[in-house]
């Protein structure tokens, strides 16, 4: 795959959104195709085919596919990762864009946090709504689907790019207006349990 402007900055939409649900397994699905040889990363993103990161995204891959999936522990699990998933993104983002101008560098780097925030918010607002549910099928289908999402929107990016950013984009629009849905939907709860004014 050629590495034009446009075909960085479809893969920095696509692989942004994808370590928003799940950075291990975005760093994972990246490293493992640069080191097969199925693929070509960008030049900045070369270090990811190293085993070490492949060993260490792996594991820490494994601990979240088991972590997230369980009720109440996933909201505090996702909220440590917002201060992992976001900044990783901009890294990738920024690596990805390194034979690029610098200005445009820190803009994908930016677009990169940001779409990250916006994945990851969404999913958290998600799971914010699923896990008061007492039973736990939900959230593990719901871990499962981001999971599948993650490797499925990274391998998409590293073959049909600006597919994978035009279904990135489309997502983004979705997680947007749900996450509004959620937020509307928890204020609606948050009245009802609140107690009524004594007269």
């Amino acid at each position: 795959m050629p590495f034009t402007p446009s075909t960085i900055a479809a893969l920095v939409i696509a692989a942004s959104f994808a370590a928003g649900l799940n950075v291990y397994a975005t760093v994972l699905t990246l490293g493992l195709l640069a080191h097969l040889h199925w693929v070509a990363l960008p030049p900045g993103l070369e270090t990811l085919s190293n085993w070490w990161i492949i060993g260490v995204s792996g594991t820490l891959f494994a601990v979240e596919f088991i972590a997230d999936k369980i009720p109440g522990f996933d909201l505090l699990w996702n909220a440590l990762h917002t201060f992992i998933r976001i900044p990783v993104a901009a890294l990738l983002a920024f690596r990805a864009t390194s034979q690029l101008t610098p200005g445009m560098q820190m803009l994908a780097t930016a677009l990169g946090a940001a779409i990250a925030l916006a994945a990851h918010g969404s999913k958290t607002a998600a799971r914010a709504l699923v896990t008061p549910s007492p039973e736990p099928i939900s959230n593990i289908a719901l871990s499962s689907t981001e999971d599948v999402a993650a490797v499925g929107i990274t391998w998409l990016a590293t073959q049909h790019p600006w597919v994978a950013a035009s279904i990135t984009l489309t997502l983004l629009l979705a997680s947007v207006l749900m996450v509004r849905w959620v937020v509307k939907a928890l204020r609606g709860l948050l009245e009802r349990l609140r107690p009524a004014p004594a007269t």
